[in-house]
């Protein structure tokens, strides 16, 4: 194998995985597709049980009284069913890299259209919506610099009730151009590196 062969590989592999840590979401099950349920129904699940989210339970709609999701068949009422104290809160936490640009996007939607709002907050992001409307999905998308290398992202209802708040297709990627690498993936760059400096030694030593 040629020295310049090898040098193609290993470019090409740090790009493929450099690209695609940058485009994947780090939010895990943000469609909210990992608890399937029937056509026309829901139903509400303890977070534990509900992949990626933690915080108050989980009211999981599929196409219930005329309501589609953006993302899948899948999306959830903030203000859900089941003992709770106080505001409905869910979150999730995820690797970042300090200093490191990321976008944070989802669809909201209000049940009733009435007195309907929620926080939305993550690192340096903190912002109130109450805009959102029963007669369809509004999109958010902002962007916020991660100041620790685990981030916790949260919606927070502003009451305790059991109407309002649906939310879908919630998703954090890596903004282009300053996309961080994961651990496994450092780690995968860093021994694909050493091996290919133990190849071109070798040929350079033939």
């Amino acid at each position: 194998m040629s020295l310049a062969l090898v040098r193609t590989v290993v470019g090409a592999a740090v790009l493929a995985i450099a690209s695609f840590s940058s485009q994947a979401s780090l939010i895990v099950n943000g469609d909210f597709e990992g608890n399937p349920i029937n056509p026309n129904s829901w139903t509400w699940k303890p977070s534990s049980q509900v992949a990626g989210w933690q915080g108050s339970n989980i009211e999981i709609w599929n196409s219930m009284n005329g309501v589609q999701a953006m993302v899948g068949n899948h999306f959830i009422e903030l203000n859900a069913h089941g003992s709770n104290q106080g505001a409905w809160s869910i979150f999730q936490s995820f690797e970042t890299l300090v200093g490191q640009s990321y976008e944070l996007s989802f669809y909201y939607r209000a049940r009733n259209g009435s007195n309907e709002q929620f926080d939305v907050t993550v690192a340096d992001l903190s912002q109130t919506l109450n805009d959102h409307t029963n007669q369809g999905w509004s999109f958010f998308s902002s962007t916020f610099v991660a100041n620790d290398t685990n981030t916790t992202l949260r919606f927070t209802s502003h009451n305790s009730g059991t109407i309002g708040n649906f939310l879908d297709g919630v998703s954090v990627i890596a903004q282009q151009g300053t996309a961080a690498v994961s651990a496994p993936a450092t780690f995968g760059v860093f021994t694909a590196g050493l091996l290919a400096l133990g190849l071109i030694r070798r040929i350079r030593t033939r």
